[in-house]
């Protein structure tokens, strides 16, 4: 039995999300039997040629409206101005029926924008990039954001994370209607891992949020950005504050968030994520520059944060030279 997928591009699409998802699915076809192939479609929502983010034209094979009924699969792509668009109420009632009545539906990266102007996220567990987590929660209160996954399933919900995640969360769905092997053929023949490690923290530039410069910890998350290497207690900072460390916890906890201790691991990592990148620096000078007890803290606390060992994280993002 055929298997069919539609992925929903709009003006300004980025073109990895669409084209990553449909190869993946396409080189599936090369392992299996005519009658258990993909069928793939592309659904417009404007006709003709359409313009992809990176300059791109591509056409849709059929506008939305011309869709079928129901789908084994549908995703909505997304983009990078996507966050400021709205496709209007007849686009959001088709959505909405196009997935209910299709048996998988999802997002590839902030396509999930889409399906949260529609009404489709309420109380489920999502995840999107990293860069539209707030607009998400914005657009979606109720949703259950699960900001640093690669991607998530929610019962007959598939989300995932920025742009190439698309690639990891179309392998998932591949193992689960065809099993492992089939999806590890295609991972080698993409030249692709079929499951990354870590997850999308990993690639945002900032663990810790900041507050605005007018909150009363602002100048307490200064003081923790200049100083790693020391103590940073409760007691340390509540002076910087001027407060007792009870209201001062109180404080920092309602503009951030989060605690302070977690605000001080959190500006650590993002410290030394940045030094890992110039691969002179051993780990241990690492780990001292940043107010880690020694390397097998910072290993420690990166498995805990973001998945990856420093080890890991260095072999990815580390400066050439």
């Amino acid at each position: 039995m055929t298997l069919s997928v539609a992925l929903i591009v709009f003006p300004g699409v980025q073109a990895l999300d669409v084209t990553g998802p449909l190869d993946v699915f396409a080189e599936a076809n090369a392992f299996l039997p005519p009658h258990k192939h993909y069928q793939l479609e592309v659904l417009g929502l404007e006709s003709g040629l359409l313009a992809c983010s990176n300059g791109l034209s591509i056409q849709a094979h059929r506008h939305f409206t011309q869709a079928r009924t129901g789908y084994d699969l549908v995703l909505c792509a997304g983009g990078p101005a996507l966050p400021h668009q709205d496709f209007g109420p007849d686009f959001d009632r088709w959505l909405r029926a196009i997935c209910r009545k299709s048996r998988r539906f999802g997002s590839i990266c902030n396509g999930a924008l889409m399906l949260a102007r529609a009404g489709l996220l309420n109380g489920r567990h999502v995840t999107t990039h990293w860069s539209d987590v707030a607009e998400l929660a914005r657009l979606c209160p109720t949703a259950k954001l699960e900001a640093d996954r690669l991607y998530v399933q929610d019962d007959n919900l598939f989300t995932s994370a920025g742009v190439t995640a698309g690639i990891d969360l179309s392998l998932y769905v591949l193992s689960q209607d065809h099993g492992p092997e089939v999806a590890l053929n295609v991972a080698k023949r993409l030249v692709v891992f079929t499951q990354r490690s870590g997850g999308q923290s990993q690639f945002s530039p900032f663990l810790t949020p900041t507050t605005h410069s007018d909150s009363p910890v602002a100048a307490v998350q200064y003081f923790v950005q200049t100083n790693l290497r020391g103590d940073l207690t409760i007691r340390e900072l509540a002076q910087v504050a001027n407060m007792s460390p009870r209201n001062f916890s109180r404080v920092f906890a309602r503009d951030t968030g989060i605690t302070p201790a977690q605000f001080v691991e959190g500006a650590r990592v993002d410290a030394a994520r940045g030094l890992l990148e110039n691969p002179a620096l051993a780990l241990k000078t690492v780990a001292y520059e940043c107010g880690f007890r020694d390397a097998h803290h910072l290993r420690s606390v990166f498995m805990r944060r973001l998945g990856v060992s420093p080890q890991q994280l260095r072999m990815n993002f580390a400066v050439m030279v």
